[in-house]
């Protein structure tokens, strides 16, 4: 079985991503795995590494695939780095099976 880049925790699900800024277009990539066995979730945007402008661009494209607002999605690991670990607010039981849409191959 292959690892889901998120686990679900009290009030929603916690999501490990791996952000490539500066790329040609805004895009979730899909899930790519990790030297630690685990898995990230790669997205790509086109907003630059600067100021936490490809962190806001991060949430928004998140926030616009998924049809949520962008207050439920919280960077709280990783705000200078390409991995980054987000809290996602909401039902979790909804949010796990939105997950496992996107993630599933």
């Amino acid at each position: 079985m292959k690892a889901a880049p998120f686990v679900v925790i009290d009030g929603g699900i916690k999501l490990a991503v791996r952000l490539t800024p500066k790329a040609s277009r805004d895009r979730i990539e899909g899930v790519a795995a990790v030297a630690d066995g685990g898995a990230v979730l790669k997205v790509s945007v086109t907003a630059v590494p600067e100021d936490g402008k490809a962190n806001a661009a991060l949430v928004k494209l998140l926030a616009k695939e998924w049809r949520m607002p962008k207050s439920a999605i919280e960077i709280v690991q990783g705000a200078t780095d390409r991995r980054k670990v987000l809290v996602i607010t909401g039902d979790a039981d909804q949010l796990r099976q939105r997950l496992e849409q996107w993630t599933a191959t």
